[in-house]
């Protein structure tokens, strides 16, 4: 049977260029970092090399890059790291993030809540996206940190982080943003951003997993979360994993040398699967903003089939898709991010995510193009609901009144991560 991957938001398939430079490292020099012997020497020097290629990426100073092992440790330690470190006044503290934020950021800010600090949880409009006068309403005189994504894992919406960023600075706080997704797939400078503290991941930019890195601004106040040796000059102790923060270096190399290429071609397999999938198939949505987002992402709304039933048969056609995050498969409530946009529960459960990435080609959209149509139409076909409801046709679907945002927070379900992004 013919395989296609579309699940790059998920994790992406090693490059092979990451995958011959990793492997010295393994066998011939695997010497310990800080190590002062020859081979300890040369592992040392591959490690600043990468530190390099990352601060490349981003535009940064190689002494404000933190290796670390992905970007839940990351958004952990940025969010814990620098409430914890934070002094106010008043002796109280307050967080600003939003509502459709990761996993790893929402519950690290859960976990302050119950240390007692407060956390506003901005609302995000109907193409999820946060305003920048939602975030400026939120913060306080004791906040102490802003934490915005750039671009959503599951629906791609770009946010405003330069207009953040200059807010953040204005009143003086400290900026995280999750850029997970987002680096290596648009251009991405800390210094015009303005944010004091970033996170990016190995395996999100055809590198390996288990390996990521932060960047933090000189001058940020930060406790680290890991206590031991004096690594990373004191942000982040233990042993460097030295093969997979070389890969995690050619990873970013290649990320930055190939990324208006890369944009633009996998832009256009994305444009030319959605639009495919919009005219083949009736009753289709696409959820979030068409015009602010990645361009590997496009997450379809496909009325009258459960989604979860759909990337299970899609898979057993060969098609690799998801419903979104991969650290929430399993989870028996719908997206968070779905749900903050103010989809309905029946909405955001009939929702699936197609991610493209660098190892897509046309044939593998010719191929999504012809699986799906047929798919969905057989589950329709067995679907109590569809075609038995007055008025469900594809003609009168387009008159549908828009969602809009709901009122709170939508509640995250109580239970531990199952996978780092």
């Amino acid at each position: 049977m013919r395989r296609v991957y579309l699940d790059h938001n998920a994790t992406t398939p090693l490059a092979s260029e990451v995958f011959e430079a990793m492997c010295p490292y393994f066998l011939e020099d695997y010497g310990n970092a800080s190590s002062i012997h020859a081979y300890g020497q040369r592992a040392r020097a591959a490690v600043e090399e990468a530190r390099v290629e990352v601060a490349r990426l981003i535009n940064a100073d190689p002494a404000e890059i933190v290796f670390t092992s992905g970007g839940t440790e990351g958004d952990n330690t940025a969010v814990l790291g620098v409430a914890e470190a934070a002094e106010t006044p008043s002796g109280t503290k307050h967080v600003v993030t939003t509502a459709i934020e990761h996993p790893a950021v929402l519950y690290a800010a859960r976990a302050l809540e119950e240390r007692g600090v407060r956390v506003t949880y901005a609302r995000v409009d109907a193409g999820g996206a946060v305003d920048r006068g939602e975030i400026a309403r939120a913060i306080q005189p004791d906040t102490v940190l802003i934490s915005v994504m750039y671009a959503n894992n599951e629906i791609a919406t770009l946010q405003p982080i330069a207009e953040i960023g200059r807010l953040a600075r204005e009143r003086g706080i400290p900026f995280h943003s999750d850029t997970v997704q987002a680096a290596g797939k648009v251009a991405i400078d800390v210094r015009e951003l303005g944010v004091d503290l970033l996170t990016l991941s190995a395996h999100k930019i055809c590198g390996p997993k288990g390996v990521g890195a932060m960047f933090i601004r000189k001058g940020t106040r930060l406790r680290p979360l890991l206590h031991g040796g004096h690594h990373e000059r004191d942000r982040r102790p233990g042993t460097e994993n030295v093969p997979g923060v070389v890969g995690l270096g050619v990873a970013a190399r290649l990320a930055r040398e190939r990324l208006a290429e890369d944009a633009a071609r996998v832009g256009a397999l994305r444009d030319r699967l959605e639009a495919g999938l919009l005219d083949a198939v009736p009753l289709v949505r696409v959820n979030g903003d068409r015009t602010r987002r990645l361009p590997t992402t496009t997450n379809l709304r496909f009325e009258h089939v459960d989604g979860e039933a759909l990337v299970i048969a899609l898979d057993l056609a060969g098609l690799a898709c998801s419903t979104g995050a991969a650290c929430s498969s399993g989870s028996l409530e719908p997206s968070h991010v779905l749900a903050a946009m103010g989809l309905r529960r029946e909405e955001a459960r009939s929702s699936v995510r197609f991610s493209l990435g660098r190892s897509t080609r046309g044939e593998d959209i010719a191929f999504a193009l012809e699986v799906v149509p047929r798919v969905v139409e057989r589950l329709r076909s067995i679907s109590p609901r569809y075609g038995k409801e007055e008025g469900v046709t594809a003609e009168n679907a387009e008159n549908t009144e828009k969602n809009t945002p709901i009122e709170g927070t939508p509640e995250l379900t109580p239970r531990p991560l199952r996978a780092l992004r």
